[in-house]
This record gives structure tokens, sequence and C-alpha cells, in this order.
């Protein structure tokens, strides 16, 4: 899983009593529900949706154990996380998409993401906008980390000059774009959400489905990967994969997300032209 909401239950894998403490103090300070089990008892949870935390030190868990447990959470619609005082393979630290803690320090600041992450209208806010460095389009960041880039003229009041000042609104759902023109005019963040990922699991992508489903076939080849190993890694049946590149299915947004993480591109890649 890389996009979409979260759950409020984080499983931590480990067979070491004194590694838990520390994990549950910086939770509870978040309203996080933690779970602990042994690797072997993995397989009979229920995941989709929530961080799950391996201890690399477990004596139970060896170099293959900890490939394979990081792989089945992230297949089983899981966020994947290590904590490893050493160096991990560079494809645990590749499924994990880089979420490796090493210290006590790192413990919170997970704690703090995967609190925001809770927040499931953070994606409809704006968190930062701003003139891109490409030809002054406007570059928008939204709450769940999703960025889009807007191309002038953003709407019909926007004449084209330069633009000088950029303010968000309280609720972080609007922001306010004055011109050299003296020209106002306001970019709201519901209308930027559904060109991006991560607004909820069963929003819509609103593009056309045989483009989308060619472009992620495209990509996909560049991988080097078949339908069957694309299934294998994203835990998606082939057909249906099949069916998303013919253009007879448009996914979920969640969907794209995994299908876009098990390719290795932002989700954003896919849905742009180039």
């Amino acid at each position: 899983m890389t996009d979409g909401p979260m759950n409020d239950t984080v499983t931590l894998v480990t067979d070491r009593p004194g590694f838990v403490p520390l994990w549950r103090d910086a939770l509870d300070k978040h309203g996080f529900e933690l779970r602990v089990c042994g690797f072997e008892e993995l397989g009979g949870l229920a995941l989709r949706h929530q961080a799950v935390v391996f201890d690399a030190a477990s004596d139970e868990l060896d170099e293959d154990d900890l490939l394979t447990g990081v792989s089945f959470a992230r297949a089983a619609g899981a966020l994947p996380w290590v904590h490893s005082e050493d160096d991990v393979e560079d494809i645990v630290e590749e499924i994990c998409f880089g979420r490796i803690t090493r210290s006590d320090e790192d413990v919170e600041r997970v704690a703090r993401t995967l609190a925001r992450r809770l927040d499931r209208s953070r994606g409809r806010r704006f968190e930062f906008v701003t003139v891109s460095p490409r030809d002054g389009d406007v570059l928008a960041v939204l709450g769940d980390g999703e960025s889009a880039l807007l191309k002038r003229p953003v709407s019909s009041e926007d004449d084209g000059s330069d633009i000088v000042a950029i303010s968000l609104a309280e609720d972080a759902m609007r922001a306010s774009l004055e011109l050299a023109s003296g020209q106002t005019f306001d970019l709201h963040a519901s209308s930027v959400a559904p060109r991006s990922t991560g607004n909820g699991a069963g929003a819509q992508i609103p593009i056309d489905g045989a483009r989308l489903g060619a472009r992620l076939r495209e990509l996909r080849l560049e991988a080097g990967l078949t339908q069957a190993e694309l299934a294998r890694r994203t835990g998606i049946h082939r057909p249906n994969i099949a069916r998303v590149e013919a253009g007879r299915h448009t996914p979920s947004l969640e969907t794209l997300a995994r299908l876009a993480g098990a390719i290795g591109v932002p989700t954003t890649r896919v849905l742009s032209e180039d």
C-alpha cells in the first residue's frame, strides 16, 4: 500500500519484549492501538490499511524471513516499515519505500507520520502552493503529499501575468493568487485533488480509461515486468490487471497507487502524458 486511508492499528512483528515499550509510548500519544505478534502469526492477521513494523533484530527473523515479511505485508495492502540499526538489503528498503527506522528518535517521527495518514481529509487541503520552476506554472501540494503541476491559465480569471503573492485560507482548502496585473483568483483544493492520488480508497480517476491502460502497460514493460509478476507484487489478480491495461476498467485511486508502486514509479507519472 502506497497511498489511501490508514486505520489506527499498528502491528509490531518482534520476539523481543524490550522492543515494545518504545513503540507503544510513541504510538499511544497519537491514539494508535499497538498489536504485537511473532513472524509465524503474521499470515493469520488482517493487515490492509495498517502499518506493520518489523524488528530486524528479532531472533526469529533472518534475512529471508524479513524479505518475506515485508513483501507479504505490502502485497496484503499494508504499509511496511523495518526497524534495524544495521543496513538492510536494498530490495527490502525498496519494498518499504525507504521506510527504515534506526533510532529512538525515528520511532517518534514514524508515529507522527502515521498520525498524518489517519487524517482522511488531508488530501483535500493544501499544504503548499507556489510557482513551479517550469514555465511559471502553479505547483500545488496537498496534505497527503501528492503534488500537481497546473498549467496556466489555471482559470478563466487567470490573465497569465506573473504571480506576485499566494495565500492559503485558514482551512487550507482554498488558495488566493494575486497577479502582477492586479487580478486575483482562487484555487480550490477540491479541484486539484482528482488530478492526484490518495484521496480515498474508492475514488475513481476522472480520465480516459483506454489512455490510462496504455500508459500503465507502457510503464510496466519499461520496468521489465510481466502482468503475472505485477500481479504477484500487488496481490491484484492478473486478469484484472489485463482489463485495466486494455482500457476495459478504470481502477480506483488506491488500486492505481498499488500498481504504480509495484512498477516503481510515482502515481502521478502514470497519470501524466510524458
